[in-house]
């Protein structure tokens, strides 16, 4: 069975306003009754829904469209149904209420507490407060130290559980690499000597 196109009532809009083909091509290739088709053309159905273009989704070409408008008896024939969906989640900040952002500085004292092999850094990315309040924070001479209570930033919604995973592994990543570095400079040292 061949798929409908993405946003079929909306793509049938976008063909019977911009092409000749016959109502049975456009219901054929939408997936649609051809009374549906037909219904569109005069304007009974699909009231206030904007057309959508099957040529920029790269669901038809317009050598397709022409090829079918010149032969009624020809389908039109969809090309690609995979349509790609990029994800920005990382590009996209978070937005954090301002009933939330006092508990930043408590959940960067729980990742300090919790995950030591993070940076300062790290730990600032994450929770989004700048690395001199991580530093000072690590160092117990934050202004309000003795007020932090540790927060699981994942609990609260600070952050994802993936985001941790992948700073944690990047931190002992970071850490095993230096350990190798390490052993070469001892044993480069023994060596010498």
């Amino acid at each position: 069975m061949s798929k409908a196109p993405l946003m079929p009532m909306a793509t049938a809009v976008w063909l019977v306003e911009n092409t000749t083909l016959t109502f049975k091509q456009i219901a054929q290739f939408c997936k649609l009754h051809e009374v549906e088709v037909q219904g569109i053309a005069d304007g009974e159905v699909a009231k206030g829904i904007v057309g959508y273009n099957p040529i920029i989704s790269g669901q038809l070409t317009s050598q397709e469209i022409e090829l079918s408008s010149k032969d009624e008896n020809r389908p039109l024939n969809i090309l690609n149904m995979e349509v790609n969906i990029k994800s920005t989640d990382n590009k996209i900040k978070k937005y954090i209420p301002l009933s939330k952002r006092q508990d930043k500085p408590d959940s960067a004292l729980w990742l300090l507490k919790n995950h030591s092999v993070l940076k300062d850094s790290q730990v600032a990315r994450l929770v989004g407060v700048t690395k001199n309040s991580v530093t000072t924070i690590r160092n117990k001479s934050y202004w309000n130290y003795n007020n932090l209570n540790a927060k699981d930033p994942v609990a609260m919604g600070l952050f994802a559980q993936k985001d941790l995973l992948k700073e944690i592994e990047k931190a002992e990543r970071r850490i095993a690499k230096e350990k190798k570095i390490k052993e070469k400079l001892s044993t480069i040292d023994k060596n010498e000597n």
